[in-house]
């Protein structure tokens, strides 16, 4: 199969470290100041001079609209977390190692805001239904996941290489590797994501049919099936997937199939043909070992000069032998009391 290409989105800044500090001295500096400059507009409040009155009043209210300023600049973030910062509509930077941190106080933190957006398109019977859920993505923080999540997108119906129509569905394991790409490629990455990954399960499954439609030995010849290659098939839908999603900042770390099913309409006539095959088959390797036990009776009867046979009664012996080893019920013997001729 020929390599895709990834999907072209729209370019978008590297990712870069924002510029930081430690938050914690920040923070004591912050609260110290708070405390000092409070009680000294209490102070100028109850001070019989006017200049330092009004001087102690002017420092606590400043104090008190400074203050929410330099709050809204400590971040935190946490294990497996990411924050994408931007200035006044720039990329201003993320920060991904987890830390107390002091940032400009006039960053945004950016992400997707996946509340009430589709989490799955699924198509059956011409039709288009979507499916909305809550996402991972903390909507009050801002922060972007980095954990490894799990994706179990709804059962497709689908038709396969040779035209059967089949339920199929997949679970996919993935993960953010760069939150920037997340966050500024595509408007829901994880809605993309499910929405690709949809597209690959249908690509890949028109590739190939469910099932080998050779009967017997000839099955076993190398061809590639949803039902006996799934592991090569699933390795194939997780390397399409990748190369679709990698523009997004997406990695995917497995697909495995999950569901697979003939489609009900089919489903009884294709149970008959699976029971079918395998009676041929039990049927073939009984006749098998019928022949050669023959053989070896005759072959041994011959050898030790027990009985001597023309080929009439050869034949006849064949017959019987193969009745009672091929017979599906117990055979009923039958004394000959007179000559064999």
């Amino acid at each position: 199969m020929s390599e895709k290409k990834s999907t072209v989105l729209r370019a978008v800044p590297d990712e870069r470290v924002a510029p930081h500090t430690n938050g914690m001295p920040v923070m004591i500096a912050l609260i110290l100041s708070f405390i000092v400059l409070t009680g000294g507009f209490i102070l100028g409040c109850v001070h019989s001079d006017a200049f330092y009155s009004i001087l102690l009043i002017v420092l606590g209210i400043i104090s008190w609209i400074v203050c929410p300023f330099i709050i809204a600049g400590l971040k935190v973030v946490a294990p497996n977390q990411a924050l994408v910062l931007t200035l006044f509509g720039n990329y201003y930077g993320t920060l991904k190692t987890p830390g107390f941190y002091f940032v400009n106080p006039f960053v945004v933190a950016n992400a997707p805001s996946n509340k009430g957006a589709p989490s799955s398109v699924s198509l059956q019977n011409g039709s288009v239904s979507l499916n909305t859920t809550d996402n991972t993505t903390d909507l009050g923080s801002k922060k972007i996941s980095l954990r490894t999540r799990t994706l179990n997108n709804n059962k497709q119906k689908v038709n396969d290489a040779l035209g059967n129509p089949i339920i199929i569905g997949s679970v996919v394991i993935w993960h953010v590797a760069d939150p920037t790409r997340a966050v500024f490629a595509v408007d829901h990455f994880e809605d993309y994501l499910s929405i690709q990954c949809d597209s690959t399960i249908r690509n890949i499954a028109r590739l190939y049919p469910y099932d080998s439609m050779k009967d017997g030995d000839d099955e076993d010849d190398g061809e590639k099936t949803l039902r006996g290659s799934s592991s090569e098939v699933s390795e194939i839908m997780q390397n399409e997937l990748s190369q679709r999603v990698a523009d997004a900042g997406l990695v995917i770390e497995d697909v495995r199939i999950t569901t697979l099913a003939y489609s009900d309409e089919i489903a009884a006539a294709m149970l008959q043909r699976q029971q079918a095959v395998a009676i041929i088959a039990a049927r073939q390797k009984i006749v098998e070992g019928a022949v050669s036990m023959v053989k070896m009776a005759i072959d041994q009867l011959s050898e030790d000069e027990v009985v001597v046979l023309d080929e009439e009664r050869k034949a006849a012996m064949v017959s019987n032998l193969l009745v009672v080893l091929c017979g599906n019920k117990d055979a009923q013997p039958i004394v000959n009391s007179g000559s064999i001729y």
